[in-house]
């Protein structure tokens, strides 16, 4: 069932990023949606486990860069391996956004994010955000749809 449910559902590919002092970090993500027109809200799930569960907890900011249909490979190095260990910035441009999160300029598209709410969801937490600001930086480009196939 869950194979089902995984492969019949359309989501786009998103890197979620956010910064807790100097520590930047960045996660690749499906599981993204428009929760509310007033206030404009979006969610994120992820999983209690990723780096950035706990920074986006802490610091009360994230972004959500989307992707354009040719970076998946950008979507596999912010998904392979956790900001524990790796920085998944070094040598890639970035931006600050008016929260103060990271923002690739090459991405889509980004929405900025402040921390508005949590709600537990089985493995995962669902962190609400109120946009604060977005952008298309490309819109000459199309958003990368998932497909799990690109990634695993």
């Amino acid at each position: 069932m869950q194979e089902i449910v995984f492969n019949t559902l359309v989501h786009g590919v998103y890197v979620v990023t956010t910064r807790l002092e100097e520590v930047v970090n960045g996660m690749t993500a499906a599981w993204v949606s428009q929760v509310s027109l007033r206030p404009l809200l979006v969610m994120v799930s992820i999983a209690l486990p990723r780096y950035s569960h706990h920074l986006i907890k802490e610091s009360g900011i994230f972004a959500i860069n989307v992707l354009d249909n040719t970076q998946a490979d950008l979507g596999k190095r912010f998904g392979y391996k956790s900001g524990r260990q790796v920085d998944k910035f070094a040598g890639l441009p970035w931006t600050t956004a008016a929260t103060g999160a990271p923002i690739l300029p090459q991405a889509y598209a980004y929405l900025d994010l402040k921390l508005k709410d949590t709600y537990p969801a089985g493995d995962h937490t669902l962190f609400l955000g109120e946009v604060v600001d977005a952008k298309i930086l490309h819109p000459q480009n199309q958003p990368l749809v998932f497909k799990k196939s690109d990634f695993f």
